[in-house]
């Protein structure tokens, strides 16, 4: 008779929750995209893994007011809560898009007490990309 396989990936053992809380860290990277209509602020650690992140949609701004740079601010300040909480004291910001909560985003970063060793700008900028569409004829 054979064994049945335990499940790996059941809720019920207690250890999903316990991961989460129980990691602690000290370093991480800030990447804060910040399209025209939103602005997305994702706390990872050093090698990439996401620990936590807000929108300026998931703080609570619906339609329009997503794109303002208060929305901006407080989606900043509720992404970084929750790794301050977990020791997180110095982190890199990756500035990323030319939407109005760029600036917003990155002032809640510093007030937030986290030491900044560089704030650097990562937009894509094409090379003259791609092909612009044929002009409009009326």
């Amino acid at each position: 008779m054979a064994k049945p396989i335990p499940k790996m990936g059941s809720r019920r053992n207690g250890r999903i929750g316990l991961r989460k809380n129980g990691r602690r860290i000290p370093k991480g990277v800030i990447h804060v995209q910040a399209s025209f209509n939103n602005t997305i602020v994702t706390v990872t650690d050093v090698r990439g893994r996401v620990v936590s992140w807000a929108s300026a949609g998931t703080s609570g701004f619906k339609g329009t007011r997503r794109k303002t740079p208060y929305a901006a601010q407080a989606a900043a300040a509720n992404a970084i809560r929750t790794v301050v909480a977990q020791g997180m004291q110095r982190a890199e910001v990756m500035i990323k898009g030319p939407g109005l909560g760029r600036d917003a985003a990155l002032r809640a970063i510093r007030r937030s007490g986290i030491l900044l060793s560089f704030v650097r700008d990562v937009t894509p900028m094409p090379h003259n990309g791609c092909r612009p569409p044929k002009k409009r004829r009326v």
